[in-house]
């Protein structure tokens, strides 16, 4: 106990300007000291000090400059928040090694950078919360988040609205992240966000060090990064841009998991100028059969929106051919849904109820033919799975490299009373139907 308050972090604080940039700053402490950082009223003690800045007049500026040169001068490792945050160039000009600079209520940014300046001390025997944080799925699996928000503007959605642009993770923060659930003993991380192909474009690919090495903000050196681990990592929501094509490679080497997750929504280039949809479609079947013949076993997976405004039966059968010609391995459909505020709803076109429902009757039927032939094709073969539930009969429900949880397929296994959840076998499959495997522990 003692040697856990000796080594505890202290942070300094310097807070100007009005009563609500105090308040900022006693809700910065607040979260963290909940952490396990000291507070300390003198320079030379501090670990790291925040200068919270007021920038409503030129004199504020003036002693927000002075405040954080005096601390710069007394300490060394500076941490610049507040209303002066909005000018960064002003700060990064006059005082290039400050440690960052945010904005003002950026709440988030500055605990997240103090944390990259002096990791809070986690001590398993007094902290109520993990250091990984608390997770509502089960120990072996957890899902990543790395941005918030999109840039697209697709019709049907009303996610920009909602939760705005793009907002990327730092890469330091995403790898610590991952590293702290793989060190809690999760296997399996699914990697989540609006757009993830598009992570980092909005920090401009900013590089950050992480253990001795620089990572760009960017989809591929995620990957790379995520891929050092030795864990089950499944990427999800990827748009088939270009610079996809870098990450196949991994997949193949099994550094991260052959399957990718493409929301394409429709396949008609009518259709899909009507939603709005980034990417090429024109190139996609391309793409995916080079994807195919880079990595032999990758898995893709896709949504699609049957009866969306403006599609006709014509759309609808393009659409039909195309899964036929490309041969998805794991699809899902949805009706289309007129959410209020899409723009999707003003298309003069409306396609009616009953002819929604028989269009996703033939969709699905297509597509059910299509994975059941692709599951025969795995019998007698032997793979990887991953064990999320042990039977009271001896049996277990496990998934393959192919199969993310709650969305897609199982593989049912006999004979699997020794295994316990969250190893990853392999297993010799026996049978399969339109959706799921079965077979038994090699």
């Amino acid at each position: 106990m003692k040697e856990a308050v000796k080594t505890a972090p202290k942070i300094g604080m310097i807070s100007l300007g009005c009563p609500k940039a105090l308040v900022d700053s006693e809700r910065i402490l607040t979260q963290l000291r909940s952490e396990g950082y000291e507070l300390s009223g003198q320079y030379n003690d501090a670990d790291v000090v925040i200068v919270n800045t007021c920038g409503f007049l030129d004199s504020a500026k003036e002693e927000s400059l002075d405040a954080i040169g005096t601390a710069m001068k007394q300490n060394g490792r500076v941490i610049v928040t507040g209303c002066m945050g909005k000018e960064p160039e002003l700060i990064m000009n006059k005082f290039p090694d400050v440690l960052a600079v945010t904005g003002a209520h950026q709440y988030e940014q500055v605990v997240n950078a103090v944390h990259d300046a002096v990791p809070p001390l986690h001590d398993p025997f007094m902290d109520l919360v993990p250091a990984e944080g608390l997770k509502l799925t089960p120990r072996h699996y957890a899902y990543l988040k790395i941005s918030e928000g999109c840039n697209n503007r697709c019709t049907f959605c009303i996610i920009p609205s909602l939760r705005g642009d793009l907002v990327s993770r730092p890469i330091h923060h995403v790898i610590a992240e991952a590293e702290n659930l793989a060190k809690a003993g999760v296997k399996e991380i699914l990697v989540i966000s609006q757009d993830t192909s598009a992570y980092g474009v909005d920090l401009k690919y900013q590089e950050f060090g992480w253990k001795g090495k620089r990572w760009a903000t960017k989809f591929q050196d995620m990957c790379e990064a995520l891929g050092e681990l030795g864990i089950w990592v499944r990427m999800h929501y990827v748009y088939p841009y270009p610079h996809v094509d870098k990450v196949i490679p991994l997949m193949n080497e099994r550094k991260i998991l052959p399957y990718i997750d493409i929301p394409f929504q429709h396949a008609h280039p009518e259709v899909l100028k009507l939603m709005r949809r980034p990417a090429h479609q024109e190139k996609t079947v391309e793409r995916i059969r080079n994807w195919r013949a880079m990595c032999p076993d990758l898995t893709i997976r896709s949504s699609f929106i049957v009866g969306h405004p403006g599609e006709t039966e014509e759309h609808f059968q393009f659409m039909m051919d195309w899964l036929e010609d490309v041969q998805l391995d794991r699809v899902g459909a949805f009706k289309y849904e007129p959410v209020s505020g899409a723009k999707s709803n003003e298309i003069e076109l409306q396609i009616p109820q009953e002819v929604k429902e028989e269009r996703f009757e033939r969709f699905m039927a297509v597509q059910q033919k299509i994975s059941a032939a692709k599951l025969q094709q795995k019998v007698g073969k032997t793979i990887n799975v991953i064990i999320d539930e042990i039977g009271e009969d001896g049996g277990a429900d496990a998934r393959s490299e192919g199969d993310a949880p709650e969305i897609d397929g199982k593989v049912f296994l006999r004979d699997a009373g020794h295994l316990k959840q969250g190893d990853i076998i392999r297993a010799t499959i026996e049978d399969a139907d339109d959706y799921d495997l079965y077979g038994v522990p090699a």
